[in-house]
């Protein structure tokens, strides 16, 4: 990770850590940057946070003050930015979003002109260009400065790719949505309406201030409780900028993204679309995924925790689906990253082919009671280099053994600790997971 740059863009909160300044330079150092053999088009799209507006005239400032012209999707979702930059000849595309974070933060996700995450050189150049080490591009004159296009029609030919890549009708399924007060209130409804869903919808009136509060796949009890109410077959709640799926089967259970990949996965194998019949995880997947894998014979990788991991995995070795337990969730015969909607239809696919409800597909599966706390420290590295805090994890992982494991890892974009404890029951989970954080807090590491 860079100075500024995480495992998923620039992320802070808006005008402390990241700030209007920032974005116009984003601007500025991208615009020159590609348009130094040609005039550079790139490609922008916001969620519906307030400051998402600030930073999106910033960046087209920036960019345009380059000779860059700068094309505006206005709110949107992640993965329609880069399927827009990949599609459509775009030198670069840039997202404006902190995903699953609260309003008052925001981000900067660059994305390269074939739908990836952008190259950590790129990245590199343009903190050394915020940092002042790299000097002032010149500035655009005349008919060189660059233009600002409204550019909702990519975004409208995202939606119509969606809707064109279901085999099968969903007329007469009755189907929920959470789009989170997020970039899929835009779009996700009239996906599923196009494709004959019974479509109920949630947390669609985004405010500026209202995205992912209490609500969307980080809060998936809001989207449980309207199942059940409503009677609905299916749920299926989004994020922020809509890369994630977590799903909500007929009987108000949870179907995070490993279930989701042993459903598609399992779906993939019996139609013979499995490339390589191997599922590419991550190191937070549970240990019933990979017991209910083992026992219909798919094969399975693991990758550090980052769906821009994910994807390098299966770009390397040509696998077609992979993801995380968070609901990233990539399919890479249609997409270069996570997509929650896309997700969302892939798994009503396997529900209509399999006339099968979601909760019988996911039922072969036998999850191992999982808890995750989030720690705010001070210094990441110090937590990790401390031995206090090296033995007291040696010392869950004896007691776990084969039936268990721990993983304290960093968050990529918060001062953040996780740790995370599998065993064979809740009460274990607790106990083991408490144990590590009480002596980070008895070596001081700890902000409450």
């Amino acid at each position: 990770m860079g100075k500024y740059f995480g495992t998923d863009g620039f992320r802070g909160e808006a005008n402390k850590t990241l700030n209007v300044e920032h974005a116009f330079k984003v601007g500025r150092f991208l615009g020159w940057y590609y348009g130094q053999e040609h005039k550079a088009k790139i490609v922008i799209g916001k969620d519906t946070r307030r400051s998402s507006y600030m930073f999106e005239y910033a960046l087209a400032a920036g960019l345009t003050a380059s000779g860059a012209d700068a094309y505006l999707l206005h709110v949107t979702t992640t993965p329609s930015v880069s399927f827009v930059a990949r599609t459509e000849d775009f030198d670069c595309g840039i997202m404006i979003s902190a995903s699953h974070n609260p309003y008052y933060d925001n981000g900067i996700k660059i994305i390269s002109g074939t739908g990836k995450k952008i190259e950590a050189e790129v990245e590199e150049k343009i903190e050394a260009y915020i940092d002042g080490q790299i000097g002032e591009p010149p500035l655009a004159t005349g008919g060189e400065i660059g233009r600002t296009v409204d550019y909702v029609a990519g975004r409208n030919r995202y939606i119509g790719s969606l809707i064109a890549l279901a085999t099968r009708s969903f007329k007469n399924t009755k189907v929920g949505l959470d789009c989170s007060n997020g970039s899929s209130s835009a779009i996700a409804k009239s996906v599923f309406d196009a494709l004959g869903a019974k479509t109920y919808v949630i947390h669609n009136e985004p405010d500026g201030t209202n995205i992912n509060r209490d609500c969307g796949s980080t809060h998936i009890g809001e989207l449980q409780k309207y199942v059940l109410e409503k009677g609905l077959d299916v749920g299926f709640a989004f994020d922020g900028d809509a890369d994630r799926c977590i799903a909500v089967d007929e009987n108000g259970r949870i179907i995070d993204g490993d279930l989701i990949l042993y459903v598609c996965g399992k779906y993939l194998k019996e139609e013979g679309k499995l490339t390589n019949n191997t599922v590419v995880t991550t190191i937070m997947s549970n240990l019933g995924l990979y017991k209910a894998f083992d026992k219909i014979g798919i094969q399975y990788e693991k990758t550090a925790v980052g769906d821009k991991y994910v994807y390098a995995n299966m770009s390397e070795n040509g696998h077609c689906l992979g993801g995380e337990q968070s609901g990233h969730i990539i399919f890479s015969k249609y997409a270069t990253t996570g997509d929650g909607i896309l997700t969302a239809l892939m798994v009503m696919e396997a529900m209509m082919e399999k006339k099968m409800s979601l909760g019988a597909l996911a039922s072969e599966v036998k999850i191992y009671p999982q808890l995750l706390k989030n720690v705010r420290v001070a210094d990441k590295q110090a937590v990790k280099e401390n031995e206090a805090v090296q033995a007291a994890v040696d010392a869950v992982a004896q007691a776990l053994g084969a039936n268990g494991r721990i993983l304290v890892r960093e968050s990529g974009t918060e001062p953040v600790i996780r740790v995370m404890v599998e065993a064979e029951t809740d009460e274990l989970c607790e106990k083991h997971v408490c144990d590590v954080i009480e002596v980070m807090k008895k070596e001081g590491l700890t902000q409450e």
